[in-house]
């Protein structure tokens, strides 16, 4: 520990009553020692920290902790603290404050070092030294192992356990120490683990020790391996296939989790195994014992796949969610090229030869070829991913091969879009049954590389094939000639309820099925299906601009930061981002909302009397040249936009005076620029 805490870095009367102030306290001596050069900033980098998660530990310790560019020297701080400090631990306050301070590039040496301290706190002879010494130049010496807390040099033996252990995460896992197996015994249970935390100093190793010294109290061999700032070194392939179950103690996702699939898996944050690794490891052996395999989350954990006691319906939304969001990005770069290609080269461009065969560098055709042909190929995607993604949702990883599978095989027998719901439902249930069936361990390796998908790739093929994929391109069909032939009233009741939907809950679930609806008529474009396209993408639009338009003729009525977000909701309503109406709806969603859907209901019910189309699934106004009947499509969602803005003037100036509510902000965190937010 030498050169990171020194005497003049000690507290031992620390007088702060708040974290904050404490922080403060402890990172004024890191200015005065120059280690820090900018307090106010290093103090945002820890308060920033402190909001990912708490950083109080059982026992009465706080650690704060951050990295970060004002730090010219990893540093510790440490301050005692007679009344206690709430840090936001399940035992109450904290009276040991460890102020940890590591700089942006901290090189893995020091980190190392930093992780031993974290270590060290997991042993109570060392806590306990810590709070009987009043010399802050002994204080830092125990700090940094150059004393003992016992006349048994408990301390030292603690280092020393401490960097045996660090010595073990770069070392070949497989050699690491475990109970003793002799001929007479039988081998002990094995538990591989994963430790991580946001910044992965302190939280990474303190979890890993604890669950170190909980398997070693209860005869399991248990190997930890550390995903933190001091480095990253895999476990052995040969252990982690040896190993009878997983915990996995994180709160930043695990690098390379498939390695773990298969396997009997406890999947929680890294406190709980720092406060309670026991019960992991009980937890564990008892998921063992049931022989519960679920495959621990990929790499690119799916949007949320809801939580078991949620209601079937709940996850069944999900599920269908997930399958739509993966959709969308195919839908948007496909569907704009196309609609692209249609604006250069004229709707006869679909008849179009192959550009592989056929490409004229100086030929405007050409190039509206090749952008109809790679839009087309892009589309050729969206039941596959569909399908695949769905049952990504429902069971991770070992979905994706009988769902994609699966959301083939409905391209092929045209049931199109409802034929990948289908798959996608059916490749997900295959897999948990399979899943649920217990195996031998010596197998658990391969079955979600082999026959996890062998098996159900094989079922959900010959259920697409033979049992349900002819019905349901039947109804496809039905579906797709009912669209083509709707005129007059049909249509604008259609209208109606599309509007309703997509103004509902501003990007939600039922926003998302409007949505899904209408781009699953873009896959076998029909006038029907472009019918609905538009008054979806115009009724979508709505929200927001009728907010914007309010905000602007009864600014009164709103806050300054719904003014403010008033004036971004112009440039969102436009893109088609039906979640810049959030923020107001959020604030007062019985005045918001039915205003929005009266606005949709009307932009829907007009665009589909006047009969516009859309080709493009997105862009908002952006790619109004591409739509069919412009200039009626633009009334109607001016029509919905003042009924909108109109009707929460009424309802806002009806309302009782009431001081103003906290507002949401305006950056709106649901709007993901890479995926088309209206949905």
């Amino acid at each position: 520990m030498s050169e990171l805490i020194t005497a003049e870095l000690v507290d031992v009367d620390l007088a702060a009553e708040t974290k904050q102030a404490a922080a403060r306290s402890l990172a004024q001596r890191m200015v005065a020692a120059g280690r820090v050069t900018d307090l106010d900033g290093f103090l945002a980098d820890v308060a920033a920290r402190e909001a990912q998660m708490p950083t109080g530990l059982d026992g009465g310790i706080g650690i704060p902790h951050c990295r970060s560019e004002h730090v010219t020297a990893p540093t510790l701080a440490f301050g005692r603290s007679a009344g206690g400090i709430d840090f936001g631990a399940p035992d109450g306050p904290a009276d040991l404050i460890f102020l940890i301070a590591a700089p942006a590039g901290a090189d893995d040496d020091h980190l190392t070092i930093l992780s031993a301290l974290a270590r060290r706190l997991m042993d109570a002879r060392f806590t306990t030294a810590l709070r009987a010494e009043h010399d802050p130049a002994a204080v830092a010496a125990l700090i940094r192992g150059e004393e003992a807390p016992a006349p048994e040099q408990a301390l030292a033996e603690s280092a020393e356990s401490a960097e045996s252990a660090e010595s073990a995460d770069s070392a070949d896992p497989a050699e690491a120490p475990g109970p003793p197996v002799t001929a007479e015994t039988h081998a002990p249970f094995r538990i591989v683990a994963v430790t991580s935390c946001p910044t992965g100093i302190a939280h990474t190793y303190m979890a890993a020790e604890a669950l170190r010294q909980a398997g070693q109290a209860e005869g399991v061999e248990l190997v930890v391996e550390t995903q933190g700032s001091a480095g990253f070194t895999r476990l052995d392939p040969a252990v982690i296939a040896a190993a009878d179950g997983v915990i996995l103690a994180h709160d930043v996702e695990v690098r390379e989790r498939e390695r773990f699939a298969g396997k009997p898996t406890v999947d929680v944050g890294v406190k709980a195994a720092v406060n309670r690794p026991a019960e992991l490891v009980a937890e564990v052996r008892a998921k063992a014992e049931r022989g519960e395999t679920t495959a621990p989350a990929a790499t690119t954990a799916p949007m949320d796949a809801g939580a078991p006691g949620d209601h079937f319906g709940i996850r069944l939304r999900t599920w269908l969610m997930t399958g739509v969001s993966y959709m969308v990005p195919f839908v948007a770069a496909g569907g704009l090229l196309i609609a692209l290609a249609f604006a250069i080269g004229g709707y006869e461009i679909n008849s179009a030869p192959s550009v592989a065969e056929h490409f004229v560098w100086t030929e405007a055709t050409s190039w509206a070829a090749l952008l109809f042909q790679v839009g087309g190929a892009a589309f050729g995607f969206l039941v596959p991913v569909l399908a695949g993604y769905i049952a990504y949702g429902m069971v991770d990883r070992p979905g994706l091969v009988p769902g994609i599978v699966g959301g083939a095989i409905a391209v092929t027998v045209n049931a199109g879009f409802l034929g990948g719901l289908a798959a996608g439902l059916i490749a997900g249930a295959v897999v948990m049954a399979i899943q649920r069936v217990h195996v031998p361990t010596v197998l658990r390796g391969v079955m979600p590389v082999v026959v996890i998908p062998l098996i159900s790739a094989a079922v959900v093929g010959f259920l697409m094939f033979i049992v349900v994929g002819k019905p349901i391109a039947s109804l496809q069909k039905a579906m797709t000639d009912w669209l083509s032939g709707l005129s007059g009233g049909n249509a604008v009741l259609l209208g109606v309820l599309l509007g309703l939907m997509m103004c509902f809950d501003l990007g939600g679930p039922v926003n998302k099925v409007a949505y899904a609806f209408a781009v699953g008529g873009l896959a076998t474009p029909t006038d029907g299906s472009l019918k609905v396209m538009a008054a979806v993408m115009a009724a979508g639009m709505v929200p927001p601009l009728g907010m914007a338009l309010a905000t602007t003729v009864r600014a009164k009525l709103f806050t300054k930061a719904e003014q403010d977000n008033g004036k971004a909701a112009w440039v969102l309503g436009a893109s088609f981002i039906s979640e810049g109406a959030i923020p107001f709806a959020a604030a007062d969603p019985l005045r918001v909302i039915p205003s929005a859907m009266a606005g949709g209901a009307v932009t829907g019910a007009l665009s589909m009397a006047f009969g516009a189309t859309l080709r493009a699934p997105h862009g908002g106004i952006f790619v109004v040249p591409l739509i069919g009947r412009p200039l009626m499509y633009l009334l109607a969602i001016a029509a919905g936009t003042v009924v909108t803005a109109a009707l929460v003037v009424l309802l806002k100036s009806r309302r009782k005076p009431a001081a103003p509510a906290a507002t949401p902000p305006a950056v709106l965190e649901a709007a993901d620029p890479k995926v088309p937010a209206a949905v």
